[in-house]
Formats: C-alpha cells, structure tokens, sequence
C-alpha cells in the first residue's frame, strides 16, 4: 500500500535511511516519467515541476559565485533582518547545536548572509556550498529550504532526495520566509539544516514560530519608529492649516490634521519632493520630514459655501459626519463624545467658548481642559472646517444636521444639558 505524503514525513523520523531510499525511488521515477512508489508531497512536486520548467540540471552541482565579504557585510548591515538576530538565535541556536543543526538566514535575493551552529555541521555544508554569500535561490540549486520557501512564501521542509539536485540528498532543511509587515515585502528566509539523521517532523513548526516571533518584533520595532515620528510631527502639524499627514518612509500614518485619519497612505515608489496626486488625497505636496514625509494636500479654490457638512444623528447608537466638496469628500463615525460637540455647534452656529461648552455639556463652565482636549481631537479630522475662538463652524461651510424621528434617539446616551434641552425642543406640544 503506498504511503501518503504525510506519512512520509512520519516515516522518516523512525526509518531514516529506508524513507531516504524510498524518496531518492519517487525522484528518479519522476524524473524519468515513471511510476512513482509514493507521490510527493504538493509543495515539493511544484517545485520540481518549476525546475523542469526552467531547465535546471538535476544531476549537476550548480553553483553561482559567492559573494565577496565586503558585499556580505554591506548587506547584513542594510538588511532589515539584523533586527532580528537576537530573536532567532535564542529560538534556534541552543537547540539547533545539540540537535547537530545550524541556523541560516539568507536575503531577498536567496544569498547567504549568516550562518551559525554545530561547527562539524558547518563545515559539511561548504561541502554543498552552504557558504556564506551563496545563492540558494531555486532556480539556481533546486528544490531547497531557503529557495522554496521563498518562491511558496510559506514553510517548507526538504528531506533527502526532495531536493532536486542529487548533490543535495544527503541533507536535510526546514526554511520559513520573513516578510516586513511595513510592506509585505520579503526579507529573507531562516532556515534550520543538517544531516539526514538529524530530521524531525516538528522542525518545521518550530522554525515557522521562530520567523513569526521574528516578525512580531518587526511590528513592534515599526510601532516604536512611528511614536518617534509622531513627536516629531506633532509641533509640525499644529502649525498647519487645511488637510496634511505625516507618514513614515512606506506610506504609514504617524499623525494627521485636517481630516480622517489614514492607517497609510500610497506614496510612489521612489516619492520626490514636489507635488503629486495621490489616492484618496488628490493633489499634494511632499516634503521630506525626519524619517518620512509630510504630505500636504493642495489647497484648491472652491466655490463660496461649495462645501456641505452632513452631520447623521438619525440612527439611534451609530452617528457620523460627512464632508463633501472640495478635493474629496469622505464620511466618518463619530464616538459619542464628539458627536455631542459636533451636535452642540450645529445648533449654535454663533459659536461657543470652552467654558459655554462646558457649560453645554457638563453644566459646569470650569471642566474647560476637557472640552479644549476633545475639540484638539476632533480638529484632527475637521480641521479644516471649524474655527476657535469661539469654536465653530466656518461661515461659509453648509451645516445640516440628520435627526432621529423619535426626540428619545437623539443621542440617548447624552446627559449634556443641552442635548437634553436639544430633545425637548423636538417634541410635539
């Protein structure tokens, strides 16, 4: 009865040397156009089907020129992956080395930039030209866990004559990819290799944990780079009017004013000072600001009173303010808080101070701080269309505001006093 692939893996944990026969009879039989004893496993039959495809020589040790020390080094030290060192030798190293296994993280581009562990490992492995500033992309070696993984963008583990090049059979390897969570773009791979007795079933689960670890303290490390841009654009952003962001390098939002807040925002490719339209912004200007941009977008002339606000407050636990006119038009849900302010100027289109909201919401024209710390917020996204001094609506914007059909929706979460006046004015006499 032939084997499932999954049994194979099993198989090899407590046969070595009988699996190793078994899968060097699948490959040969494949590659000859045979009948297989027992099929591949998916990911490793693709791969093959990949190297036919691109002619490589499954026979023939082939083996791109390494890199020079000084390239190897100017790349470790341009690789977001040195990051992440830390991380992936404490996961794998103590392990890796008494499991007679070594760690390596190779780049974007498959070459081989560390490579750590059992030093009797290491030295078989030049034997294969698992050296330093190898390239082990898959068209260029085959079938392997650094190429595969890197073309699948999942774990792969590669045992015995998996690999398609014959050279490689003696080995085995479990790769998992490591992508930037800035961009999903792919940074390398860390891999797990050594000899064939020294494969285990749960390798692999255990080096795609340790990639994802790895990953995880990329987010943190990029959540940490925005709070640093975000002091940064705070000062800026307070002396500018209209709609602007701040976003890092790869398009994400450190801090806005002016209009909704934007998680990222598409920046081009190579992004230039100077002015350029962008998605959802329109036209802008981009200037370089610490490590990212400040993105203005382009005051445009619009019609006196071209600009109409919509505040919703018909629905009786969802509210929202929308904008339209101008360069874009957008909606956004309000929370409770600001759709109360919100609410209050709208039917004070004079324009209240701190304390008269204060007064207007708490009944208490002292809790001033409050008031001046939601407006802050709401002056993020509506910027552009509210005045201070007394805080209200600009003249020329068109306010109307949606009510619910019942006065007892209106904002029923509300104990503001004049949002309970607001009520008492909608009611049937």
């Amino acid at each position: 009865m032939a084997l499932s692939p999954m049994d194979v893996a099993q198989f090899a944990t407590v046969d070595t040397a009988r699996a190793a026969r078994m899968l060097s009879e699948v490959r040969s039989a494949r590659l000859s156009g045979g009948r297989a004893p027992v099929a591949p496993r998916p990911v490793i039959e693709q791969s093959w089907e990949r190297m036919l495809r691109g002619g490589v020589d499954p026979e023939q040790d082939v083996r791109s020129g390494l890199l020079a020390p000084d390239e190897v080094r100017r790349r470790r030290e341009s690789s977001e992956l040195r990051h992440v060192l830390p991380v992936l030798r404490e996961a794998l190293l103590s392990v890796a080395d008494v499991a007679h296994h070594i760690m390596v993280v190779a780049d974007g581009d498959g070459r081989v930039l560390w490579r750590e562990g059992s030093a009797r490992v290491l030295r078989r492995a030049d034997g294969l030209g698992f050296e330093l500033g190898a390239d082990w992309r898959e068209e260029v070696v085959g079938t392997n866990g650094v190429g595969t993984p890197a073309v699948t963008r999942r774990p792969v583990q590669v045992f015995a004559s998996e690999h398609f090049v014959r050279s490689q059979a003696t080995w085995t390897c479990a790769g998992a990819p490591i992508t930037d969570p800035r961009s999903g773009r792919l940074l390398g791979v860390v891999d797990v290799s050594g000899p064939l007795e020294t494969m285990h079933p749960a390798t692999l689960a255990w080096v795609d944990s340790v990639a994802k670890l790895a990953e995880a303290r990329l987010r943190e490390l990029h959540v940490q780079s925005l709070e640093r841009l975000r002091a940064v654009a705070a000062p800026v952003l307070a002396r500018i009017g209209g709609r602007a962001l701040v976003a890092d390098r790869d398009g994400w939002t450190a801090a806005v004013t002016g209009m909704p807040y934007l998680e990222r925002v598409a920046l081009p490719g190579s992004p230039e000072a100077g002015t350029r339209r962008l998605p959802v912004l329109g036209a802008c200007t981009v200037e370089p600001l610490a490590e990212g941009w400040l993105v203005r977008a382009t005051v445009e002339p619009v019609p006196q009173g071209a600009t109409r606000i919509v505040l919703d407050l018909g629905q009786s636990r969802r509210w929202s303010v929308r904008v339209l006119g101008g360069a874009e038009d957008w909606t956004r849900e309000l929370s409770p808080r600001h759709a109360e302010l919100l609410y209050l100027l709208a039917v004070r289109r004079g324009g209240r101070s701190a304390a008269g909201l204060a007064e207007d919401m708490f009944g208490d024209p002292a809790r001033t701080v409050t008031v001046r710390a939601e407006m802050s917020r709401v002056r993020r996204y509506l910027g552009a269309h509210l005045e201070h001094r007394p805080y209200r609506f600009c003249e020329d914007a068109e306010v109307e505001v949606l009510l619910p059909a019942d006065p007892r929706d209106l904002l029923p979460h509300s104990t503001a006093p004049a949002v309970v006046e607001g009520r008492a004015s909608m009611r049937v006499p």
